[in-house]
């Protein structure tokens, strides 16, 4: 049974975009045409150069963000802001999730890429606001982002949180990966599975894969 995997979880982390609401809402489409939009009148360079700086930043760096801080020494704040200035209507509540999720037995906590602030308005557009015991963004690791495992142990380490006795839910198989090293039970809520040692379960619901586990 999948529930035995879990069987000593007491640390419930989940990833925000496109984990904790389905890719359908694209809600991160809006959010790269503002990346896009600040690259380009940040550092004076055509849309579609921005658009390339954008996606090769992000696949290098692991966020873009940390590839604007590399290369060109941006400031992480007014960036967090403008980029996370969204519409946050295209996500419907979700009070099947939220009850899944407060059944956990455990500490249930976020931890994105994205800003703080931006998470709590994802969480109380989606009904999910209250449930978790803490909210981490990117600020919170000094703006190293995940995948770098110095990433998480930095957020681990201010929620006094043990990674033997945890779970990762993601989107993106890379941040998995040093979850997996770190000894946690890794699950990758992606539409389809992606081959990998460090992915130990996948599920494109969510909310069906907690039923098991409560």
């Amino acid at each position: 049974m999948v529930a035995a995997s879990f069987s000593h979880v007491r640390a419930w982390v989940f990833d925000l975009d496109n984990t904790l609401y389905p890719p359908r809402a694209r809600l991160f489409d809006q959010i790269e045409t503002l990346m896009t939009q600040y690259v380009s009148a940040e550092l004076g360079v055509s849309p579609a150069q921005a658009d390339r700086l954008r996606s090769s930043y992000w696949a290098q760096y692991g966020t873009t963000l940390a590839g604007l801080m590399a290369e060109h020494d941006i400031d992480p704040e007014p960036y967090l802001h403008a980029v996370h200035d969204i519409d946050f209507s295209v996500l419907d509540p979700d009070p099947d999730l939220a009850a899944m999720i407060r059944a956990l037995p455990g500490r249930r906590i976020v931890y994105t890429n994205g800003a703080r602030p931006y998470a709590l308005n994802v969480l109380k557009a989606r009904g999910l606001d209250g449930v978790f015991d803490a909210v981490y963004g990117v600020e919170h690791a000094n703006y190293c982002p995940k995948p770098e495992q110095a990433a998480f142990e930095a957020v681990f380490a201010l929620d006094d949180l043990r990674a033997d006795q945890g779970a990762m839910f993601e989107d993106d198989p890379r941040n998995l990966a040093a979850p997996h090293a770190m000894g946690m039970q890794t699950v990758l809520v992606a539409p389809e599975p992606h081959p990998g040692d460090h992915i130990h379960h996948h599920t494109s619901d969510l909310t069906g894969f907690l039923s098991q586990l409560v």
